[in-house]
């Protein structure tokens, strides 16, 4: 330091252990001010530099990109609340990072392991899944399967269940049903598809917040019979089920209704999202039935309630 307690950009490098060309970078980015310039027109730095160079450093080393160091030294007095908010951001960026890279090892370890027969077919499979795996598709396949009139509630409600969440650190075979789930939820749809519209199939729903609220209650009354592998049967949970129809459609639960509302459902069965709920129990691997299971439960309790009064 020269006897007016300046530095010159190489005094100052060399007391932070960088290069000239690095203070001089951080200089023209505004986050290194200079004090003055010399008469021959150098750049000259005040005794605060040296610190503020570190921090800078410091920041860096961090991976804190160069306008999130800027923004973080603007706020001196506030450094420690700006300098968490800028690690959250990166921790939640890192975040993502990592789990890109896990999700791109148990796919490439997927690859790796299958028949060789198969390899092409699931590297198709895999590689239209972005990395890190989105539930977008997933979500925008239910919305357009639902009745339009239904409230955002119970939209919201129903994707919960419906969308399962990847794997942060996913398994090779977890890897594998997320893409067939993908597939399913990609697939080219046709109008005349019973897959365009589940909501659409019961045509004559008149309140569909009526329907779905009571189907809730019905599955949730199911789940006691799936969980101990129980028959499908008649009993509360059908007489639940059946209620929500007749009410949602304005109409008195009877065997008549009964009989067409087998029909109705039986029209609508689709083996795809079927096997959608099935590969979405896989994933998450939870103990309660799916929405979808559920489902399956009831229409076979009331295929049963129907042949038996037939009978």
């Amino acid at each position: 330091m020269s006897p007016d307690g300046m530095w010159s950009i190489g005094e100052l490098a060399g007391q932070a252990g960088v290069t000239v060309k690095t203070v001089r970078f951080y200089s023209d980015r505004g986050l290194l001010p200079e004090a003055s310039r010399s008469s021959g027109g150098h750049r000259r730095y005040g005794p605060d530099a040296l610190e503020r160079l570190r921090l800078i450093r410091s920041l860096r080393t961090l991976d804190l990109p160069v306008p999130e160091v800027g923004r973080v030294l603007e706020h001196g007095d506030g450094l420690a609340d700006t300098l968490q908010d800028a690690i959250d951001v990166q921790l939640r960026e890192l975040g993502s990072q990592l789990t890109a890279l896990r999700w791109r090892e148990a796919a490439l370890q997927l690859i790796r392991d299958c028949p060789a027969e198969e390899r092409a077919d699931r590297l198709r499979l895999v590689g239209r899944v972005s990395t890190p795996p989105s539930t977008a598709p997933m979500a925008r396949f239910w919305r357009g399967a639902l009745p339009v009139r239904l409230s955002s509630r119970l939209v919201s409600s129903i994707l919960e269940y419906a969308v399962p969440l990847p794997p942060a650190d996913p398994t090779p075979a977890q890897v594998l049903t997320f893409a067939r789930l993908y597939a399913i939820a990609t697939a080219p749809c046709p109008a005349t598809d019973p897959r365009r519209s589940a909501g659409n199939r019961i045509d004559d729903v008149r309140r569909p917040d009526v329907l779905y609220d009571g189907l809730f209650d019905a599955y949730t009354l199911a789940a006691a019979g799936l969980k101990t592998n129980r028959a499908p049967e008649r009993g509360q949970a059908l007489d639940c089920f059946v209620a929500a129809h007749a009410e949602s459609r304005g109409l008195q639960d009877s065997t008549e209704f009964r009989r067409r509302l087998n029909g109705l459902l039986s029209r609508a069965a689709d083996p795809m999202v079927d096997r959608y709920w099935e590969l979405t129990g896989e994933l998450t691997g939870s103990p309660e039935p799916t929405l979808g299971a559920a489902h399956e439960w009831m229409r076979a309790s009331l295929k049963t309630d129907v042949t038996a009064a037939a009978g």
